[in-house]
């Protein structure tokens, strides 16, 4: 007849609490393989898999093509522009992929990211070139990601000479990352003699000699870039993607006005949203096309939050609720409409002068 021993003979010349914390361990570890492995694991003795030891509720770290979809959501956040959301997917995954042919021996090609960027002011165009630096950085493009901006003023110089040592500083600055040169047809309007021709011939160089850990983005209205490509034929081959930033339409402006307020902690009654699609509207059917960008919807947030205030500040009592809410009453109608309109026409007459 056998005995089945409850206990193991071993601890027999153990003394009683060594036994009991033996056992003890023995039934932690036993029984739950997570417990087993986390018990080995600070012993140091094993080595475990992480995901083998990840606590409950614990989020797993975003790694490669993850974190490269995390920045590209930044993007989907933003309204409209959806065209150049899909071009930068694109990218990004064109990237992706060649790493991963380069890793299995196939041939892979690198790709050239110098990009215009077409279109009026306020729609987008340094928001998206300051994400795309961040998803650059990510994929490997590009070594920091970081954008440096400029213009006319800070490339061309006054006198012979300076106009070299000013693109040199901004093109150092700007290594490791975007050159976003804003209003870059303006480099083109002194004519052949005039300076700006010699910051944009250096920026060519530059895009040459830097270009495994630069790109350059030049910017400005869409009829003036394509004028200033045409003057230069050489410029077009350099730069493969022209990405056109169309005006926002009366629906996307209404959602940015109602975003940008959200941040401010600021909402639109019934009334008040019914009004602003109505002076957004009106803005754009008078013909004020270079109006449909987010200034315009800026400016008009802008001065109903401020006429709220004089509203409120006059009420003897404010509830939460009041602080919050932007009325019709609030919106200015056509007296600021028209105000907004004629500084934003004087703007375009003296960007194109």
């Amino acid at each position: 007849m056998q005995i089945k021993l409850s206990f193991n003979p071993g601890e027999r010349e153990l003394p009683q609490r060594e036994r009991n914390q033996h056992r003890e361990r023995r039934g932690r570890t036993g029984l739950n393989p997570l417990l087993r492995d986390r018990e080995i694991l600070k012993s140091g003795k094993v080595t475990v898999p992480p995901e083998h030891v990840r606590l409950p509720g614990e989020t797993p770290k975003a790694t490669g093509w993850q974190r490269i979809e995390l920045l590209l959501k930044e993007f989907d956040e933003l309204v409209g522009l959806e065209d150049i959301k899909e071009v930068l997917r694109e990218i990004a995954a064109y990237v992706e992929i060649q790493k991963q042919r380069s890793k299995e021996g196939l041939a892979s090609e690198p790709m050239t990211l110098h990009m215009i960027f077409k279109g009026s002011p306020g729609t987008g165009k340094t928001t998206v070139a300051r994400l795309a630096g961040k998803l650059f950085k990510e994929i490997g493009v590009l070594s920091k990601g970081h954008l440096i901006e400029v213009d006319r003023a800070d490339l061309v110089g006054e006198y012979i000479g300076h106009t070299a040592q000013k693109t040199r500083d901004q093109l150092k600055k700007a290594a490791g990352g975007i050159l976003f040169v804003d209003e870059a047809y303006s480099l083109a309007r002194g004519g052949e003699k005039d300076f700006g021709k010699e910051a944009t011939d250096i920026l060519v160089k530059y895009m040459e000699d830097m270009r495994d850990d630069l790109i350059v983005i030049l910017a400005g209205y869409t009829h003036e870039m394509e004028a200033f490509m045409a003057s230069n034929p050489g410029l077009k081959s350099r730069f493969p993607f022209q990405l056109e930033f169309p005006d926002y339409t009366v629906m996307e402006l209404a959602t940015i006005g109602k975003l940008m307020l959200k941040k401010r902690q600021y909402w639109l009654d019934e009334e008040a949203q019914e009004e602003l699609e109505k002076m957004l509207r009106k803005a754009i059917l008078q013909g004020h096309h270079k109006s449909g960008n987010a200034r315009l919807v800026r400016n008009i947030i802008e001065r109903a939050i401020r006429r709220q205030a004089v509203r409120l500040v006059k009420q003897p009592w404010v509830s939460r609720e009041d602080l919050m809410m932007i009325t019709k009453a609030d919106l200015s109608g056509d007296s600021t409409l028209i105000k907004v309109a004629e500084v934003e026409q004087v703007m375009e007459q003296t960007q194109t002068m």
